[in-house]
């Protein structure tokens, strides 16, 4: 049979106990101050259930590596999770964009010095291809009044120099020379591939 005094007793039960449950939850969570002091017997775990704070939030806003140790006098911040979530995305934010920036200088830099390493390395083989044609590298070569690793004129010798025996004054002259009247090495090899003289 329906008993209604069983009934009564068993709905008022667990009316107390919610209300006992939430009056224990409020007693628990206390708000938590912007500064703690800590208190012998405190710890992380007894601190984040009395302000509702969790152990990892205030370890990290307080830079504490070792979450079993705290010192009495030690002083505490609490900040919200909210807070310091979006100061961590603050940062987050701007160490990527840092990085980028970063990454895109640094490219531009090395295609920049490809570019370069590139440009320099078909001079010095067109360079190299002229002195080869001209003089086999000899800096006593002479031919007429021309003379040298670059067989320059007498009146190129007098403007650029390399009236020397000397293959870096005379390499000097020679490039010298060239980057007058062709502006690249390999613009003075195209012409003397084409006429037979540069």
């Amino acid at each position: 049979m329906f008993n209604i005094k069983k009934t009564l007793t068993i709905a008022a039960g667990v009316a107390g106990a919610f209300a006992f449950g939430g009056a224990h939850a409020s007693a628990d969570t206390t708000t938590a101050p912007s500064d703690y002091v800590v208190q012998s017997g405190d710890t992380l775990n007894k601190l984040s259930a009395k302000y509702g704070v969790s152990v990892d939030t205030i370890a990290t806003n307080n830079n504490i590596s070792n979450v079993n140790l705290i010192v009495v006098g030690q002083h505490l911040s609490f900040a919200t999770a909210t807070k310091a979530a979006a100061t961590t995305a603050q940062s987050t934010t701007t160490a990527a964009a840092t990085t980028s920036t970063t990454t895109t200088t640094t490219t531009t830099t090395s295609s920049s010095v490809t570019t370069s390493t590139s440009s320099d390395s078909s001079n010095s083989a067109a360079l190299n291809a002229l002195i080869a044609r001209e003089s086999g590298g000899n800096v006593n070569a002479t031919n007429g009044q021309y003379y040298g690793i670059g067989q320059l004129s007498a009146q190129a010798r007098a403007i650029y120099g390399g009236n020397t025996a000397d293959y870096n004054d005379q390499l000097n002259a020679m490039k010298a020379y060239i980057a007058a009247r062709y502006g690249t090495a390999e613009n003075a090899w195209a012409h003397s591939q084409a006429t037979g003289w540069y």
